[in-house]
């Protein structure tokens, strides 16, 4: 880059600045940043379905002003992602599962402002690396990404995967094992090339694939109520600290880890910046890393260390700098978000390519000045009321769970709007709860998800242009070495552990049963039924399907067999059956009830669940408006017993909320009820 490039950069920059810095555009800014931050808060919502929908209002705006308005909300998003993650349990969005790991047992032993401020100034501080490197990498960027072909792009999602399943348990099995069932579960639906469908078992629904944001909340934030239902406490265990002080401590942390801040917004800005990777990876890719990096990283994460909480949240932020990357040099999004954005593009007469790295270098650099003013406005939007936020964790379970429950629902709504996705909701919160009490691992399942499609594509075209000389690639070697590695690395120190407290005996022990083995020989039952049911499949259609199960077969075979022919002494465990001593990483959460038989589980577990579905069923019949308030008089009554001031109040300023907010601002369309069809005079009423 020659002397005059470099001043004429400079010099768009700085004008770029004062035209962002304008009080009516920096007020627009602003005002995003605050309803992308809401958005944030709001389970299964998101900045997605905020950006597509006020879209429509940037077609008369400039495009500093246009740009301004929408990346301020896309980029803080993720600022009020981490809020529900760490106070209930519930991702915001998909790009927050991870939070939840180290973010909900700091706040449930009363260190929920620490949390709080901990994701707040993380995600601040990688939200403006991000848009540094966003600013210093476009004009160098496109030679680096035209080296990366199908099959680098390939290997680099094997290697987020892998990374996530070799920390998932005490053994990588498992991980591997959920891993594949996720990339299964996203190639349900029409096959692109063929139009072929597979495991749609007739069903209209499941003609598009199931969609992300009822997975994730059915895996994630249904478990994380249920078991609250189950212990029937408030989130907190113990007694909340001084909430300010803990909001100091928070961001003191990130400065004292302003390297792994550093090294995990590389993450974020470097995944987001490939197209097809997307946003929900980079936090359980940075997580991992952290875990395998930091100082006794694999005994503490998931059990409430904040830099858990600073790895996934600095990434997170990280990410939209480099996902606009590839938009502006190329015109591909790197997100879906990104694909919103690219709309506008159009709709102000722009064109994505040199055109945004010369002539219109002043709209690209405003960009970059949009992201990181947002960041910070969001951030100081937080921590303004991190001390209210805070207090929330010391609240009852009959008054926080009715009210998530009923966001959740109308969440995964969001997903599709269609009623397969509320049964996907529940489907996979059953899946999620049981995959959580017996240590199954989640998160490489929901990674499996999100990377399916990708990996799908990726290998086929690989297969097709190369043959297995794909995997020869020089990067791709490397990137493929170091999976191998990471899942080999744990399998091999657990058997020299296990070997080293045995010492002696046969190398396999007598068959030994357990009721938790049934769980894995039904997901093999399962998955061979699913193999079969490729038959007749044309070849393109099954070939990835078929490699992906039968990996998952192998895996899921040989993990049970290593539970039955367990070697030796084993290792002592925990009530909830976690390995107590130098125990490697469980990427999961673990809730012990040493108080509770597993009857007294198992029926509490039953019960919730049924509360579940009388909502569904209501919702079904009366709609989602006339069911909340009759869920939460219901739920807090005969749960808890509150008094009725409270219930009511609670009901009418929850059902006002919902028919506020989705009804008439968001304008929801919402699903037809059984009541609305038979008597289509009761339309008239919201939701009906």
């Amino acid at each position: 880059m020659d002397a005059t490039t470099s001043v004429s950069m400079l010099a768009a920059a700085w004008d770029a600045l004062f035209i962002i810095l304008d009080p009516m555009r920096l007020g627009v800014l602003g005002f995003a940043a605050l309803l992308g931050v809401i958005l944030g808060i709001v389970p299964g919502i998101g900045g997605l379905a905020g950006t597509a929908l006020l879209l429509p209002f940037t077609f008369t705006m400039d495009p500093y002003t246009a740009f301004a308005f929408l990346l301020g909300l896309g980029a803080t998003t993720s600022t009020g992602d981490p809020i529900p993650a760490i106070l209930f349990g519930v991702p915001g969005g998909a790009s927050s599962a991870a939070t939840v790991l180290d973010g909900l047992p700091m706040a449930k032993r009363g260190e929920a402002g620490r949390a709080l401020s901990a994701a707040y100034m993380s995600s601040l501080m990688g939200g403006l690396f991000g848009a540094l490197l966003l600013g210093l990498a476009v004009p160098v960027l496109r030679p680096v990404m035209m080296f990366i072909g199908t099959p680098e792009m390939l290997a680099i999602s094997i290697l987020g995967l892998s990374m996530v399943a070799a920390l998932s348990s005490s053994t990588p099995l498992r991980g591997l094992a959920a891993a594949s069932i996720g990339i299964m579960i996203s190639m349900v639906g029409s096959e692109p090339r063929t139009g072929t469908f597979r495991w749609t078992f007739e069903s209209l629904y499941l003609w598009e694939g199931i969609p992300l944001v009822p997975i994730t909340l059915g895996l994630f934030a249904l478990p994380e109520l249920c078991d609250m239902a189950i212990s029937r406490h408030s989130l907190k265990g113990k007694p909340q600290q001084n909430v300010n002080q803990n909001i100091w401590q928070g961001a003191v942390d990130c400065f004292e880890n302003w390297w792994l801040i550093l090294r995990c917004s590389w993450i974020g800005t470097a995944l987001g910046a490939i197209p097809g990777i997307g946003g929900s990876v980079v936090d359980w890719v940075a997580y991992a890393h952290a875990a395998r990096t930091v100082k006794d990283g694999q005994k503490t994460f998931g059990t409430g260390d904040v830099r858990g909480v600073i790895a996934s949240e600095s990434a997170n932020n990280a990410k939209e700098g480099g996902s606009l990357i590839t938009t502006i040099a190329f015109g591909i999004p790197g997100s879906a978000g990104m694909a919103i954005i690219l709309g506008a593009f159009i709709s102000q007469g722009l064109v994505p390519g040199p055109d945004m790295l010369t002539k219109n270098l002043s709209i690209t650099y405003s960009m970059v000045w949009s992201i990181a003013i947002a960041n910070i406005v969001g951030a100081g939007l937080c921590y303004a009321f991190s001390s209210q936020f805070a207090k929330i964790a010391t609240l009852r379970y009959s008054l926080v769970l009715p009210i998530v429950v009923s966001i959740i629902f109308i969440g995964a709504f969001e997903g599709s709007r269609q009623w397969g996705d509320l049964y996907a909701l529940l489907v996979f919160g059953a899946a999620g709860w049981t995959m959580k009490r017996l240590r199954w691992p989640r998160a490489p399942l929901i990674l499996g998800v999100v990377l399916g499609d990708t990996i799908e594509r990726q290998l086929f075209i690989s297969i097709r242009l190369y043959g297995a000389e794909w995997m020869l690639h020089p990067l791709v070697f490397i990137i493929l070495a170091i999976a191998v590695i990471g899942i080999v690395r744990p399998m091999v120190s657990t058997m020299l552990a296990r070997r080293g407290k045995t010492r002696v005996g046969p190398l396999f022990a007598a068959p030994r049963f357990s009721m938790v083995d049934l769980f894995p020989g039904l997901l093999l039952c399962c998955l061979t039924f699913l193999m079969f049911r490729t038959v007749g499949w044309p070849y393109t259609t099954l070939l990835v399907p078929r490699i992906v199960t039968g990996t998952a077969i192998v895996v899921i075979a040989l993990s049970l067999l290593n539970a039955v022919f367990k070697r030796g002494v084993p290792v002592p465990v925990l009530a909830d059956g976690q390995e107590a001593d130098n125990a490697p990483l469980h990427m999961d959460l673990v809730e012990i009830n040493d108080d509770l038989t597993n009857r007294e589980v198992l029926m509490r577990a039953g019960r919730f669940f049924c509360w579940l579905l009388g909502f569904f069923a209501s919702m079904a019949t009366l709609g989602i408006i006339s069911t909340i308030p009759i869920f939460i008089i219901g739920f807090m009554r005969y749960e808890a017993r509150e008094r009725w001031t409270l219930v009511l109040s609670m009901a009418f300023s929850m059902t006002l909320f919902v028919y506020v907010v989705f009804d008439q601002l968001l304008t929801m369309a919402w699903p037809a009820t059984l009541l609305g069809t038979l008597v289509p005079a009761l339309k008239v009423i919201p939701s009906m």
